[in-house]
């Protein structure tokens, strides 16, 4: 799970944050209230999960509370949103991020047509992650695991190092930038909504363990636990290292700048700090993009098992246990995101239309309470009904203010969702889906 919350979205998005909003202070609460919101979905989560224990989360919830046109879109938006704008933006991050070592591709020059080599070196990075997981279930699990224990320890190391031997300023922490004096109510709310977009879309794996309950031994147990606490100990490690970037820079220094880490590094270490810092990001970026290969095909696995159309997705390699079928069609739609946006336009969008359906998702907690109050509920959501009235509250507020703020994206997202309405009902999906209901 920790793999998969902490990506591309904590090394990057500060910055575009800086920007909008130009507060450390402002920023530092969205950190907390998206950690706060990450705990009460994760609450709701682990009610579902554990009373629905079968791997593809959302997809599973949605369609036994809403029907199959619902869960179909989901695990359609999963598809882009979910998993492969995710791994497009940790590994455009770990391009830019390289141009340390190789400062000749800081300008990103064009290779070939319009796609320029940090395109190129992600669509390269994508598919030798796919490559190691075609190896075999166990060998992609193995590289995940190892690179995840280094990613935990090195953004450890890098907090407490800035913290004892860092060459930085607590001014940073404090002293704004002229961008937020000269934001009224609206571009407020519109700065602030965008940039918890941004902090969501950062948190956005702490529902990953819901999509393998079906591979717990005892999901009713151990997905609870696995859902809450490993979100508490993400939100307490991305408030660190927020700190870190502001320690060592200031918001104007980091207003736009992907690369936060680095700039925060050089300023706290100096050059050869800088290069170990500079390591442990590329890696760890590389082990939330493996985390996410490993986890995306399970939706659509389920989604070739449910629908005869799609069950070339269902293929798994009975020797090695890979969904094949799934994790190609999965780098080929990442491929494609790669080369369609920024990092920060990826983001956007896949913030977005996740904050959608997860909320879809847990207002199941509150429809299934109405709808079947009998139905076995080994784990039930602490503080009901606040909890999930408070993720959708507050996830509200945020769709509708980034919608003034990003409406490209925003409107992107919906028809993401609206394509895969569209595709249940000329697939003939929607016969598919009467027989799973009935």
């Amino acid at each position: 799970m920790l793999a998969n919350i902490i990506g591309a979205g904590i090394f990057t998005t500060t910055g575009y944050q800086a920007a909008d909003l130009g507060n450390p202070g402002l920023i530092f609460m969205l950190w907390i209230i998206g950690g706060i919101l990450a705990i009460c979905g994760a609450l709701c989560y682990a009610e579902l999960g554990a009373a629905m224990p079968r791997g593809g989360a959302e997809y599973v919830y949605l369609r036994e509370t809403y029907g199959g046109v619902i869960g179909f879109m989901s695990a359609f938006v999963s598809l882009f949103a979910g998993f492969s704008a995710p791994i497009a933006s940790a590994t455009k991050g770990f391009s830019r991020y390289i141009t340390h070592w190789f400062p000749e591709l800081a300008e990103d020059p064009t290779i070939w047509g319009m796609i320029g080599a940090s395109d190129l070196i992600a669509i390269a990075v994508v598919w030798l992650l796919i490559a190691i997981q075609l190896r075999g279930s166990q060998s992609g699990l193995r590289f995940s695991d190892t690179i995840t224990i280094f990613k935990v320890v090195g953004i450890i190391c890098i907090i407490l190092a800035a913290a004892t031997i860092g060459q930085g300023n607590t001014a940073g922490f404090t002293t704004v930038s002229a961008t937020y004096g000269e934001l009224d109510r609206t571009g407020l709310f519109t700065a602030s909504a965008t940039s918890l977009i941004f902090v969501m879309f950062c948190y956005s794996g702490w529902n990953a363990s819901a999509y393998i309950a079906g591979e717990f031994k005892n999901p009713q147990r151990d997905l609870p636990p696995s859902l809450i606490f490993g979100t508490v100990i993400v939100m307490a490690l991305y408030i660190g290292i927020n700190a870190v970037y502001f320690y060592g820079a200031s918001v104007e220094e980091l207003a736009g700048v992907a690369e936060v880490g680095l700039v925060a590094a050089r300023n706290l270490f100096g050059e050869l700090g800088v290069s170990l810092v500079t390591l442990v990001l590329c890696i760890s970026l590389l082990a939330s993009a493996t985390a996410m290969t490993i986890i995306g095909p399970r939706v659509s696995v389920a989604l070739g098992n449910d629908y005869p159309i799609f069950r070339f997705l269902s293929n798994v390699n009975g020797r090695r246990g890979v969904p094949t079928n799934a994790l190609i069609v999965q780098g080929v739609v990442t491929s494609i995101i790669i080369v369609s946006g920024r990092i920060d336009q990826i983001m956007q969008y896949a913030g977005f239309t996740l904050a959608m359906f997860a909320s879809l998702a847990v207002s199941c907690v509150i429809i299934l309470r109405i709808k079947k109050p009998n139905m076995p509920r080994p784990f039930r959501t602490w503080g009901y009904p606040i909890t999930p009235l408070l993720f959708l509250g507050v996830s509200a507020w945020m769709m509708f203010w980034s919608f003034q703020g990003r409406p490209m994206e925003s409107t992107l997202g919906l028809l993401t969702a609206a394509a895969g309405g569209l595709i249940f009902y000329i697939s003939g999906a929607g016969r598919s889906s009467q027989n799973l209901d009935n």
